[in-house]
């Protein structure tokens, strides 16, 4: 959280003893209390420095101070916790009748740049969801297959994928229609929709299904289970993700949301229809989706070098 390399300066009488409170009646980590006692102190070294006492701080000095830390080099989360620390102070100030208000209120942190998320190359997901791993017994490979398929070719939650029944009943968390090609789901917000299933998940989902009742424990109603017959959890489907990744050979770590991302990524690149991206996904907001815009830019930049008369290179 350092902003400078300057020496900090012992806490003052209130800072002493607001950092007490945390301490003693809000009994904050050990880690929580260093973090915060050191904001509160680069908080001192600024109104020393401006000659502007503690309690007499306002809005403008804490904005200023604010946009010192962030030129200083500091990150936007670590700026967000530091002015909670500020903020804390002054709540409490407050609490004590030392000061009329909190200066901190309204001041927000710069916004954080949002990462992308990461996804595989074309190339990379159709080699992950084609490749069988011979090492296996064929029931994990036709599993495994299956669910390579669904999260790639449906672009599926992992919550959602494991959620799946063999059998479509009212109970039923989620289902797929192989005679209508599509999967029901429950996703985010306990909210259901429908997503086409592709060929290849359906001929993969028949293999599995082939394989499923040698393993299932009677009367389970998963439609993906483990060794144990058992539905399976969405910490062994990473696992296996990741290993069947390896075997494939792609050079990174691939998880669940990878394909999903890949899934709405590609989807994107073949038909620019941001809308029907957001209805498969099934985002509530459409500025959710339009992450993947941005994600397209580097495939779009190919495009371009590639085809415009003004973007070749001799």
């Amino acid at each position: 959280m350092r902003a400078d390399a300057g020496p900090l300066p012992a806490p003052d009488a209130d800072i002493a003893r607001h950092l007490q409170h945390l301490a003693v009646e809000r009994r904050l980590a050990p880690r929580t209390l260093a973090l915060y006692g050191e904001a509160l102190s680069r908080l001192q070294q600024f109104a020393l420095a401006a000659a502007v006492p503690l309690r007499l701080a306002e809005m403008h000095h804490i904005r200023r101070w604010a946009a010192q830390l962030h030129g200083g080099g500091l990150a936007p989360r670590s700026i967000a916790l530091t002015l909670s620390a500020w903020r804390g102070l002054y709540r409490w100030l407050g609490g004590e009748g030392l000061v009329a208000a909190n200066p901190v209120e309204g001041v927000r942190a710069p916004r954080a740049a949002q990462p992308l998320p990461k996804a595989l190359s074309v190339d990379d997901a159709v080699a992950l969801v084609e490749h069988r791993d011979d090492t296996s017994s064929p029931m994990l490979a036709a599993r495994d297959a299956c669910i390579a398929e669904l999260l790639y070719g449906c672009g599926l939650r992992v919550g959602e994928l494991v959620g799946l029944d063999a059998v479509a009943s009212a109970q039923a968390a989620g289902w797929i229609d192989a005679a209508d090609a599509s999967a029901h789901v429950l996703g985010k917000g306990s909210k259901r929709r429908s997503v086409p299933v592709g060929k290849p998940a359906l001929k993969a989902l028949a293999a599995w299904l082939a394989q499923r009742g040698e393993v299932a424990r009677p009367g389970e109603t998963a439609l993906f289970v483990s060794r144990r017959g058992t539905r399976l959890t969405p910490s062994q489907v990473r696992s296996r993700l990741k290993a069947q990744a390896l075997a494939a050979g792609l050079p990174t770590h691939v998880h669940p949301h990878m394909l999903r991302h890949s899934f709405a990524s590609h989807v994107l690149q073949s038909s620019g229809d941001l809308r029907a991206v957001q209805e498969l996904l099934g985002h509530a907001n459409i500025t959710t989706t339009q992450v993947y815009t941005k994600l397209d830019f580097g495939h779009l930049s190919k495009v371009y070098d590639a085809a415009h008369p003004r973007a070749r290179r001799k």
